[in-house]
């Protein structure tokens, strides 16, 4: 849910009132402008005197929505496709609905849909019958051009083919793009030094928005197109913690951007229209990430994972983000395990086996007897050859979980629906019965199930979701009888998943969805085949000349989910779990005098009394700490200082060595040679070269000085 609470505090920090969001556009459509406006209606059928409501006039690729200033007045959405006719003022002169009126706009249209009246979210009221809405623009002159462009989006929308529709919407756009530049005017600072400008779209759940990217030496900008929702997104270089190259529709054309070391939803996901666009953007903004390390290798990942050094969750978040998996994009949404198979207990108890579910096969292949069937027709099944009709991530199931945070959402998926109440996640013993059992569902959950915000299991927002067959409101998420609340379910949800039978078995399921069974003879083997089309290299967009084909394989791919990026090809390691018997203080202490040397003339700890061990280890918690530093983003591995005392030496699982200075307190120099881990550092006599060992097996020796034969 990071991009609900994203969302919402931006609008909270904008524009609080405004009702309108690009949720209530179509997929694959886009908003072009908007204009100040009146809607004129008859006070009633008899009364010839008019009526205005004064709201904001969109304009879009295949629909034109108005949105009343006053919440009591619905929003009206008037799609293109149902339109009879669109007429200029000129064309009006007959109409005493719109006699003398300039800047008026006249829309005759067989259905149009209302929506958020009083502001509450529900599904839309579809208006049946030919009717004529009138605007009235505030500027006049304005008039002519949006009719000239709703005369355009008009033919577009009336072609027959979608990939024709398509087609003639992208000239649309792009001739738009090219006529705009983004305004220099933004810059935050005058002395902005410009290094990019190109057009390409900003990414969020279900939707994109068309604009211009510009960076520049301290800043990276966005200037929506349509100014929505606001003038200019800017993110500052210096802030920048993270950045990945992402697929977008399985083509390489992605760019996500984090300023937060672990948030789960990013600052801002652009798409752009070709790879070196997109590559130059990575470029310049990885230049001023530290050390220009852009993203760890995943092996890199998983050694810390392995050793403990980060949890079960932070590791699947971690190889969900090289998997190309976001929050912006719902058909590559972050995927988590079903972890427990027992929802009928009261108790729940973590240390018997049979508590969870078999993290070896896929969701798909967990019921016996539904495999059977499936891999008889898979057998039968001609070329391309798919065990599994469904995916086990899709749009459709992630708002299936979110639906009551992100309602909006779910009803831009569903043309304006909720889906049928009995279909509707009711119950998780009924949600996991179905994974089981169900002929076509296979999905897996969500990282929100292993969070600590419950919301998405209360219907918080009062929302009308329906009645079942049954007569059952559909309200909160029926939970299992061992948790007491949804808080209580999700901690128990998270002890699960750091359970010891988890960590011994997680490298299990990461073969199915990240690693070597995803795909070949081992995908076969594990009864892991899924559709062709949700595997990166699937398919080859660039190669099909045909836009309709295109259209169509396009949204199959964004509909139907995708299959995460292969980030692994042999079989992932177990996860080092040890089972620790507890040691008492005097077992601890034994261990430490042995592992300690002691040089000739000191007192050996081992010779002290028990009273003085006593002593010493109380008066250890009386040390008084002097200062501290964070330098490193990852955990210190090692320390050294010069002899002189003049500079501290440290390496990190951030795989950074930095150069602290003891006297002025800052950096001196920070170097990064490898892509993993650095775990040590040792000065060298002379003070002028430390060695460095890492996890990737190799030893690294850095230069301080330059030697005298090399100047």
């Amino acid at each position: 849910m990071a991009f609900i609470r994203k969302r919402r505090q931006e609008q909270q920090q904008l524009y609080s009132k405004e009702r309108f969001s690009l949720l209530l556009l179509n997929l694959e459509e886009y908003y072009f402008e908007q204009h100040t406006a009146n809607h004129v209606l008859k006070k009633n059928n008899t009364d010839r005197s008019l009526r205005k409501v004064r709201g904001s006039l969109k304009i879009c690729s295949k629909s034109v929505i108005f949105e009343p200033d006053e919440i009591s007045h619905p929003i009206i959405k008037i799609p293109l496709r149902d339109c009879i006719k669109i007429e200029a003022p000129e064309d009006c002169e007959r109409n005493p609905f719109t006699r003398g009126t300039l800047g008026t706009i006249s829309i005759i249209s067989n259905q149009a849909f209302l929506t958020k009246e009083q502001n509450i979210i529900a599904p839309f009221k579809t208006e049946r019958g030919k009717t004529e809405y009138v605007f009235e623009l505030d500027v006049s002159g304005k008039a002519e051009d949006v009719i000239h462009t709703l005369h355009q989006l008009y033919r577009a929308s009336h072609l027959d083919k979608l990939g024709d529709q398509a087609a003639m919407i992208t000239a649309i756009l792009q001739s738009r793009l090219a006529r705009a530049s983004f305004d220099k005017n933004r810059f935050q600072n005058v002395s902005e030094t410009l290094h990019m400008e190109c057009k390409a779209e900003m990414v969020t759940p279900l939707v994109t928005n068309p604009g211009h990217v510009c960076i520049t030496d301290a800043n990276l900008y966005f200037q929506p197109l349509n100014g929505y929702p606001k003038p200019v997104v800017q993110v500052m270089l210096h802030s920048v913690r993270r950045i990945y190259k992402r697929r977008h529709g399985l083509l390489p054309l992605g760019l996500e951007v984090f300023c937060t070391e672990n948030d789960l939803c990013s600052d801002i996901y652009l798409k752009f229209y070709n790879t070196q666009d997109r590559d130059d953007a990575y470029f310049y903004v990885a230049t001023y990430l530290e050390n220009h390390v852009a993203e760890q290798a995943a092996e890199s990942y998983m050694l810390q994972w392995q050793r403990g050094h980060i949890s079960n969750y932070q590791y699947l978040l971690h190889l969900n983000n090289l998997a190309d998996r976001s929050c912006n994009d719902l058909s590559q949404y972050p995927v988590f395990p079903w972890i427990i198979a027992d929802y009928s207990s009261s108790e729940l108890d973590l240390t018997k086996p049979e508590t969870f579910r078999d993290l070896s096969k896929p969701i798909g292949a967990l019921n016996k007897e539904r495999l059977e069937r499936l891999l008889e027709r898979y057998q039968e099944m001609p070329e391309p050859k798919f065990m599994y009709g469904s995916h086990y991530s899709s749009p459709g199931y992630v708002l299936f979980y979110l639906v009551r945070v992100a309602p909006e959402y779910m009803l831009c998926l569903q043309n304006g629906k909720f889906d049928h109440p009995d279909r509707m996640f009711n119950s998780i013993a009924e949600t996991w019965k179905n994974c089981l059992d169900g002929t076509t569902d296979f999905k897996e959950l969500i990282p929100e199930f292993y969070e600590n915000d419950a919301s998405f299991l209360v219907n918080n927002l009062n929302l009308d979701l329906g009645r079942t067959q049954g007569g059952k409101m559909v309200e909160n998420v029926e939970l299992p009888p061992w948790a007491s609340d949804a808080d209580d379910f999700l901690q128990k949800s998270r002890d699960a998943l750091e359970s010891q039978y988890v960590s011994e078995h997680l490298h299990e399921w990461i073969d199915l969805v990240f690693g070597y069974k995803q795909k070949g003879d081992e995908a076969v083997a594990a009864h892991n085949v899924f559709h062709p089309l949700t595997y990166e290299g699937g398919v080859d967009l660039n190669r099909i000349m045909d836009p309709n084909e295109r259209v169509a394989l396009l949204t199959q791919i964004l509909e139907f989910g995708q299959t995460p990026k292969q980030l692994f090809v042999t079989p992932h390691p177990q996860r080092i779990v040890p089972k620790f018997k507890s040691l008492s203080r005097a077992s601890s202490c034994s261990i430490s005098i042995t592992e300690s040397p002691v040089s000739p003339g000191e007192e050996s700890f081992e010779d002290l009394t028990e009273e003085s061990i006593t002593l010493a280890w109380n008066n250890i918690t009386k040390l008084k700490l002097q200062e501290q530093h964070k330098i490193h983003k990852g955990a210190v591995t090692g320390i050294a200082v010069s002899s002189n005392k003049s500079s501290i030496f440290s390496t990190s699982q951030d795989s950074t060595l930095k150069m602290f200075s003891a006297e002025s307190k800052i950096i001196k120099r920070s170097v990064s040679f490898s892509s993993m881990a650095l775990s040590s550092c040792l000065i060298l006599p002379g003070d002028t070269s430390v060695i460095c060992s890492s996890w990737d097996n190799n030893m690294y020796a850095v230069y301080l000085y330059l030697p005298p034969s090399c100047v």
